[in-house]
């Protein structure tokens, strides 16, 4: 049987993932509503 009090203290995060999250946290992503409202923002300038 797995003894979960026994692993929680072994567990290390992966260096891959605190890269990850610095990366997420340090750069401004376009997501979805970003592109939405670009796209609106030109059709109303093209009118």
């Amino acid at each position: 049987m797995i003894k979960l009090e026994e692993e929680l203290k072994n567990f290390q995060p992966s260096l891959e993932v605190d890269e990850v999250e610095d990366v997420i946290q340090n750069h401004d992503l376009t997501d979805v509503a970003d592109i939405i409202t670009e796209i609106l923002q030109e059709a109303k300038e093209n009118r």
